[in-house]
């Protein structure tokens, strides 16, 4: 693995090399058109597994500014609200950029829940286990008063997995020395639990459902080339 002393050399080589090549040329070619038509309302079903939506339980996740921000950011959000047969609720919160080039970069849960108020008691890495590959993730809990919320999230620029800011520069600078343009997802699974363990468990649960219910031409958009 890299240290993040070698993936700082190495984005500024990679940046290095972009701003070398920007006078001579742009990327081009656009990701988004070659794969399937992105419609966040048909790709995440409202029921699958041991789960369904709880349209009782409406998620407001962000600010009015923060949505502002999003929505400059990003062509589709998806916000929702599951509920499993033991009650155990999981909010999902899904944003899609037809382009995540250097000037539409992500909105972080790092930035945006410390902008609402939230303080970040935690923030690591994670790994998601399925059953032919396993996956990063970043994993955070945050607090706001009494209410504690550990969160599962990982980005997708192109088809690459990423977990943190400088992993998605350089993915974002590898696709553009190569003429490309990539389209990119942010994936948030978040609940209200003290017990980040026990959360951490049945945000797992739930994302392996999920797997197996995205049709299966976009799976490489949301979990990149990870087959969970």
């Amino acid at each position: 693995m890299m240290t993040s002393r070698v993936r700082a050399a190495l984005v500024v080589v990679l940046m290095a090399a972009s701003f070398a090549g920007a006078a001579a040329w742009r990327p081009t070619v656009k990701l988004a058109d070659q794969h399937p038509k992105v419609n966040l309302e048909t790709m995440f079903p409202k029921a699958f597994g041991d789960w369904v939506v709880d349209d009782r339980m409406p998620v407001q996740l962000v600010s009015p500014d923060a949505a502002a921000l999003l929505n400059k950011l990003y062509n589709q959000t998806l916000s929702r609200t599951y509920v499993n047969a033991k009650g155990q609720r999981i909010m999902l919160s899904v944003a899609y950029g037809g382009d995540q080039s250097d000037g539409t970069r992500a909105h972080r849960p790092e930035v945006c829940y410390p902008a609402q108020g939230f303080q970040l008691l935690s923030s690591g890495t994670g790994t998601l286990n399925g059953d032919a590959q396993s996956m990063p993730v970043r994993r955070l809990v945050a607090k706001l008063g009494g209410r504690m919320e550990p969160i599962t999230y990982w980005m997708v620029i192109g088809e690459r997995v990423t977990v943190t800011g400088t992993e998605a520069k350089l993915a974002q600078l590898s696709y553009g020395l190569r003429g490309e343009v990539p389209d990119g997802m942010l994936m948030r699974i978040s609940s209200i639990d003290q017990d980040s363990v026990m959360a951490y468990r049945v945000h797992q649960q739930f994302i392996a459902q999920m797997a197996r219910a995205v049709p299966e031409p976009l799976q490489a958009m949301v979990f990149g080339r990870h087959a969970l």
